[in-house]
């Protein structure tokens, strides 16, 4: 597969077309943000293992029935996916109360949420991604009533399945940030990447942080933390 025009490039990723319409290639890169871009650095080894993680994560969903963009991963730091245009929204769900969810309602980090919560955020980096709920994406034409429906609805089943999923490697997902993307035929499809840059976990037992909150909060170094996190799902798939 030939990587063609320079499509996207990103805080943590360029898109390329490929000889295929509807493919594309995604290339993982060696950077690290926080603050929306205000903080940044290169960290070499952070691309493959985000490719390498969301390769891995991607597949187990595939194998629970969820769709997703995602074809193959063709190299260390690159992968192919299902051209789609992207809705400009960032779905989180949180089962444990952290990061900013914390700060706007006051409640301890760490504390267990009764049931997971789905919230919508509009992906604007001049607005720095503000909160948004389902009637300002509707007045805002930014997606349809069913549109939102059907990705809360993968949304619970993503955060089900990665629950599982985590909970087999002994950690705990506290929440993550996914994306959604429209094929031609309008079928709503998981899409971006689902990684330690995009989920917030803890190790269950010694509470660790194995996300992108050590380089928010310069607590540790990142790629140890996430290479334990890919090990972890190795370890598991060669089960």
């Amino acid at each position: 597969m030939q990587k063609g025009r320079l499509l996207y490039e990103g805080k943590a990723k360029k898109l390329f077309e490929t000889e295929q319409e509807n493919v594309l290639m995604v290339e993982y890169l060696d950077q690290a943000t926080a603050l929306n871009g205000l903080k940044k650095d290169e960290i070499v080894g952070k691309g493959q293992l985000n490719n390498q993680i969301t390769s891995l994560i991607f597949k187990e969903l595939s194998a629970k029935g969820i769709e997703t963009h995602f074809i193959k991963k063709i190299s260390k730091d690159e992968q192919l996916v299902e051209k789609v245009k992207m809705f400009p929204l960032e779905v989180v769900v949180r089962n444990v109360a952290a990061g900013s969810f914390t700060k706007r309602l006051g409640i301890s980090e760490g504390s267990q949420l009764a049931f997971p919560i789905v919230e919508f955020y509009f992906k604007e980096d001049r607005l720095d991604d503000p909160f948004i709920n389902e009637q300002q994406i509707l007045v805002l034409s930014l997606a349809t009533e069913a549109e939102i429906l059907q990705m809360k609805k993968i949304a619970l089943q993503v955060n089900k399945a990665l629950q599982e999923l985590f909970l087999a490697v002994d950690i705990c997902l506290v929440d993550f940030k996914i994306e959604f993307g429209k094929t031609k035929t309008g079928k709503v499809l998981l899409a971006d990447e689902i990684s330690p840059d995009t989920c917030r976990l803890w190790d269950r037992s010694s509470q660790a942080h194995l996300d992108k909150d050590v380089y928010r909060r310069e607590i540790g170094d990142l790629v140890p933390v996430y290479q334990e996190v890919c090990n972890r799902l190795e370890k598991r798939r060669d089960q």
